[in-house]
């Protein structure tokens, strides 16, 4: 993989290779910022590129707009020796009751599941996976074989690059394990680390590293790349480009057929109606499909359903750089969109992070689910314009 694959995130590129060009490259660097920004991304593209580089290759500007020159064949497919990644497990039922799952465990789904792409959510690596409702974490297990795999020479006599998706989910054990590991780093080893959440990291583990926190893409940089790589029309690019909030990764969930952003419009839409319409018995029905989706996807809807009540008040200003929404989204809210208003939009908004508090806390999703829809009805027909 090479930094052309990366979309946008030019200034974190040049800031990458020039810390090789000038020889002060960290033994640790952590990439932080929001999901989708293209942090396993850069990680990936920087990675192959300390891997691939020779000693007398071009300077840093040079090797940004010539990209391939680093290119492997070995990876081109992500199969190089001296490239290792570290990524959360789950505990299958087939595996012994003393085994601690690592990587290599998994490593046939993650290898197919980065080769389709670099953006990705840990919930699309969990369904890879089959982890249904577990939740993933990085063992002391990992940390053992970090260990093991880092204290081999380099095939290649240069780097050895180990990438850590999602480090703040290693286990205390696994966390003082790599602390250690970081602290006396093996020979011309360098540590990548993608971090979302790094609050949830050792405070040790974030001083000894070298922190990059990774931005939004702007509008325009995701409009440009869905035109050009994705060929979609200028229009729906605008559209799509402006409602992602800087992540290609909820760009991509947009343009799928059936995407879960479509499915959550539908949820709204029949919501809203059966609302209207004060149909309790179908409303009950609502609930329980509500409650059969996992606890994230739950959360998932009601952060959409914040976003749609948003979008659908802004609507009534008739302010079009004001409105982030699809196209079948404003169709719905031309005709909607009266009925969010100023008399129950806070309240609708303090309901839904009630609900999402709830399910967080493991509530019982049925109840939660018909009373938010119970009192949806409330606060539409009663503040009805």
């Amino acid at each position: 993989m090479t930094f052309n694959e990366v979309i946008g995130q030019e200034e974190v590129q040049q800031r990458l290779v020039q810390m090789v060009s000038e020889d002060r490259l960290p033994h640790a660097i952590m990439l932080c910022g929001p999901q989708g920004v293209g942090k396993l991304a850069l990680a990936v593209a920087f990675g192959c590129y300390l891997l691939g580089r020779k000693p007398d290759d071009l300077a840093s500007a040079d090797i940004l707009d010539n990209p391939d020159i680093t290119e492997h064949p070995m990876l081109r497919k992500l199969e190089h020796p001296d490239l290792h990644f570290t990524y959360p497990t789950i505990k299958l039922s087939s595996m012994g009751a003393d085994h601690k799952p690592v990587s290599d465990d998994f490593a046939r789904e993650w290898h197919e599941l980065i080769m389709q792409g670099p953006y990705f959510t840990l919930d699309q690596w969990l369904t890879a996976i089959g982890a249904e409702n577990q939740q993933a974490i990085i063992t002391a297990g990992e940390s053992d074989e970090l260990v093991r795999k880092l204290s081999l020479k380099s095939s290649q006599g240069g780097y050895k690059v180990s990438i850590i998706w999602l480090p703040e989910r290693m286990n205390i054990e696994c966390a003082n394990k790599l602390l250690k590991l970081i602290e006396e780093p093996p020979t011309q080893t360098v540590f990548l680390m993608v971090c979302q959440e790094p609050d949830k990291l050792l405070e040790t583990i974030r001083s000894r590293v070298q922190r990059i926190d990774v931005k939004k893409l702007p509008d325009e940089t995701i409009r440009k790349a869905l035109v050009e790589r994705r060929g979609i029309d200028e229009e729906s690019a605008r559209r799509i480009s402006r409602m992602v909030n800087g992540s290609w990764m909820k760009a991509l969930q947009a343009l799928q057929v059936g995407s879960e952003n479509e499915q959550f419009l539908d949820l709204f839409i029949l919501l809203m109606r059966l609302a209207y319409q004060r149909n309790v018995k179908e409303i009950r029905k609502w609930s329980e499909s509500m409650a059969s989706f996992g606890r994230e996807k739950q959360k998932r809807f009601l952060e959409f359903f914040l976003r749609m009540v948003r979008e659908n008040f802004m609507y009534n200003f008739q302010q079009s750089d004001l409105c982030y929404m699809t196209q079948e989204e404003e169709n719905f809210a031309r005709n909607f969109a009266r009925f969010i208003n100023e008399a129950n939009v806070l309240q609708l908004y303090d309901l839904a992070n009630r609900a999402i508090r709830d399910i967080g806390q493991n509530a019982n999703a049925k109840i939660v689910f018909f009373d938010f829809a119970l009192q949806v009805i409330v606060l539409l027909i009663a503040k009805a314009p």
